[in-house]
Formats: structure tokens, C-alpha cells, sequence
């Protein structure tokens, strides 16, 4: 998929509709800068948002898709089909983002642990010093966790991956 041809293609369109990034971005939800990153081929949308502007802009997927005018309509089918991609692919963001909540509330225990077990004045109980060392690393392992979750580099390390696969699936 060329995404600066996409982005071209989206910028058009939006145009042609008569209406600003702003608009448009408050009316999906977004902010105006992912919707000019769309336009300039720095990222697409996920395949939900491409539905949705499809409608909003009364145009056919696979065009949106290509990014470029088709004569044939789309298949109703193929439309369909896309949606259920775009649920799948929501409903696994989400069970992601649970199970993240959960490990993140592990982690804030745990530190809440360690706090109050570093005021506590044990002495001569190597089992404490035990629990203090585990829970101190448990909560630093989920803030190391949370902050590779929430840069930039897992998205490139995701990339990297696909390449790998695609490039495994082609020989």
C-alpha cells in the first residue's frame, strides 16, 4: 500500500467534502494531527476510522484503499468483511488494554507493598527483606513495562516483525 498515495487520495476527498482537518478530527474523534499525518502518508488510520471516513465521505473502500477511483462498486461482501476485521482488531485492543490494567494495578500494589514495608521496622527477619526485594522489583518490572507499552519503539518493533513475516512468507 503507497501511503502517500492514501494520504493524496484522503486530503481530496476531504477537500472535495468542503470541510477542515479540525472538522473532520473533531467529528472521529481524533486530533487534528493524526488526521494530517493521514494526509501526508506519515501513518494511516486504523481500519475501523477507514470505514467510517468511506462513509462519511461517500466513497468506496477499496478506493480509499488504493488510493485512487475504481469504476467497479465494492462488493458488499468485501465491505462486510472489512467491519468484522475492524471489530476483531478492536475487540483485541481491548483485551490487551484489560489485561495491561491489570498488570498495572499488580504493579501498584506491589509498590504500595514495598512502601509500607520499608517503614515497617523489622529486624532479624530475612523473610521480609525477601518480600521487599520482590515487590520492589515486581512494581519497577511493570513501570519498565508500561513505558515500553506506551513508546514508540513497540510500534517499530511490531513493523520490523511484519517485514520479517512477509518477507518469510514470499520465499
Amino acid at each position: 500500500m503507497d501511503q502517500v498515495k492514501i494520504g493524496n487520495y484522503l486530503k481530496t476527498v476531504r477537500k472535495n467534502k468542503g470541510i477542515t482537518q479540525e472538522e473532520l478530527a473533531e467529528k472521529l474523534g481524533v486530533s487534528r494531527r493524526s488526521v494530517s499525518r493521514w494526509e501526508t502518508g506519515a501513518n494511516l488510520p486504523d481500519i475501523d476510522l477507514m470505514i467510517e471516513l468511506a462513509d462519511f465521505y461517500d466513497v468506496d473502500l477499496r478506493d480509499m484503499l488504493t488510493g485512487k477511483t475504481e469504476d467497479e462498486p465494492v462488493d458488499q461482501q468485501l465491505k462486510e468483511t472489512a467491519l468484522m476485521v475492524a471489530e476483531y482488531s478492536n475487540e483485541e485492543k481491548l483485551k490487551i488494554t484489560r489485561r495491561f490494567h491489570i498488570l498495572f494495578l499488580f504493579g501498584c500494589l506491589a509498590m504500595i507493598t514495598f512502601i509500607v514495608t520499608f517503614f515497617l521496622d523489622v529486624e532479624g527477619k530475612p523473610w521480609f527483606d525477601v518480600l521487599q526485594g520482590i515487590t520492589l522489583g515486581i512494581s519497577l518490572g511493570m513501570l519498565i513495562i508500561g513505558f515500553l507499552l506506551t513508546s514508540r519503539n513497540v510500534g517499530k518493533l511490531r513493523e520490523a516483525k511484519l517485514r520479517m513475516l512477509r518477507s518469510l512468507t514470499r520465499k
